[in-house]
């Protein structure tokens, strides 16, 4: 990827920890997220990366409740998003999983590319807020990876470390990883990588001598930190994502009041890095996604000029 190259801005539109009390803006139900959906795509986000919810809030790997948001969405915006799906959780089987992308059919599914510590740690507390095992054996991602291919859904790499990075080449060898490569760098997870500028730019380092190149690259920063690594994607010719599931706040320490805020100052900064944000048209094409055929019922409950 080089700078003159367009930046697929993505949005993580309500994620599956954080809840109301922490941001009143996190969409529950599937109207509230095609509202957030509006918001973003109003203000130039072209990628629309979803957790499920049930209308109370709470996470959810159901059909239904995939479905519901999908439809809402769809009949919101068009086909002016891609729209993502993920696949990241603990404790769920991959069967579940694949049955949702199975009947739902997203462009894209985020692919948790290994395991670690997954935490939050509280400096003030001297203590992890929260902490857990992340496992995503190679059985489990061959295994997404192979459904992904049968559907014809292009996967997210997402790498939360160096070697997951490095786990990308032998799965291309295997031929069940197809390239080019559509990677996203998960920075600022206590477990993962340090959300550094030389640390982003040591992973796509990384990912450019990884076989059937070049690859598509974008960075997602988590907590406050996501603007400083947001400038330093901007700066090395990649790809970024905000969104209400990575970060509440603007750079001013103010809390968003929704995602289109997020988005907002997202495309602000990668106009004034002298860079372009990419027509949906343009990050399909750097995708490698197809347009959606659009269901009737997508055109019939909504506005899909």
């Amino acid at each position: 990827m080089a700078l003159d190259d367009p930046v697929v801005i993505t949005c993580a539109i309500s994620g599956a920890l954080a809840n109301r009390d922490q941001c009143p803006a996190i969409p529950y139900t599937p109207e509230e997220y095609a509202a957030e959906a509006r918001r973003i795509v109003d203000e130039g986000g072209v990628h629309i990366h979803i957790h499920a919810r049930k209308p109370d809030g709470t996470p959810s790997y159901e059909v239904e409740d995939f479905q519901a948001i999908h439809d809402a969405i769809r009949a919101e915006v068009g086909d002016a998003a891609i729209l993502n799906f993920s696949t990241g959780t603990v404790g769920v089987s991959v069967e579940k999983r694949v049955a949702y992308l199975e009947a739902v059919r997203p462009e894209v599914a985020a692919l948790n590319m290994g395991s670690m510590n997954y935490a939050k740690y509280s400096a003030s507390r001297k203590d992890f807020v929260f902490k857990m095992v992340f496992a995503n054996p190679f059985d489990e991602i061959v295994a997404l990876l192979q459904a992904m291919n049968d559907l014809g859904i292009k996967p997210e790499h997402e790498c939360f470390d160096l070697g997951h990075v490095g786990s990308l080449a032998p799965l291309i060898d295997m031929g069940v990883l197809r390239t080019p490569l559509h990677v996203d760098f998960v920075m600022g997870v206590t477990g993962g990588i340090p959300p550094t500028a030389r640390n982003l730019a040591a992973m796509a380092d990384n990912l450019a001598e990884t076989p059937g190149g070049p690859h598509h690259w974008g960075v997602i920063g988590i907590s406050r930190r996501q603007w400083m690594l947001v400038t330093a994607a901007l700066s090395l010719g990649g790809s970024i994502r905000v969104g209400l599931e990575d970060n509440l706040y603007l750079p001013d320490g103010e809390m968003a009041r929704s995602n289109g805020d997020l988005i907002a100052k997202a495309r602000e900064m990668t106009l004034n890095a002298g860079r372009r944000p990419a027509t949906v048209d343009e990050a399909r094409s750097m995708l490698g996604v197809p347009k959606p055929q659009l269901s009737r019922r997508d055109v019939l409950t909504g506005d899909v000029a």
